[in-house]
């Protein structure tokens, strides 16, 4: 069932990317940005409250609260970058290269999470790391 949900992100991600580019004519990134997030915002919460997880708060430790705080920085940090780079170049180049993320989130899952790594997660990092060098040259 994972791998459902990753494909719908994956096309909403491909989704994001036109429409940014799209609303993002004319328009400072970093304000496109700010507006995104909050609709983000809305959206994340909406479903909280929805689905009546909002007294799972009191469950998270500082631990938690570290990490996720960590998390929203990091993706801000992305959003804001990304967005700059769709307003300076292509959508078919961007949107690649953006996701070298994918080929170093295996790499720091080794670092970081002592995941193991198969010959064929090893091969498709490798690919895509060459594809992003590519685009870039």
């Amino acid at each position: 069932m994972w791998w459902i949900y990753a494909l719908l992100s994956a096309f909403f991600a491909s989704l994001t990317a036109i429409f940014a580019k799209i609303g993002i004519e004319h328009v400072n990134s970093d304000l496109a940005t700010a507006i995104r997030t909050v609709i983000i915002l809305i959206l994340a919460w909406m479903f909280v409250l929805f689905k009546g997880l909002l007294p799972g708060i009191q469950n998270l430790t500082k631990h938690n609260w570290t990490f996720l705080v960590l998390s929203g920085c990091a993706t801000g940090l992305s959003w804001l970058f990304y967005f700059r780079a769709l307003q300076a170049g292509k959508v078919s180049q961007v949107a690649p290269v953006d996701k070298l993320s994918v080929a170093l989130t295996i790499v720091l899952s080794v670092i970081f999470l002592k995941e193991s790594v198969t010959l064929k997660d090893a091969i498709g990092a490798v690919l895509i790391i060459g594809g992003t060098f590519v685009l870039i040259l």
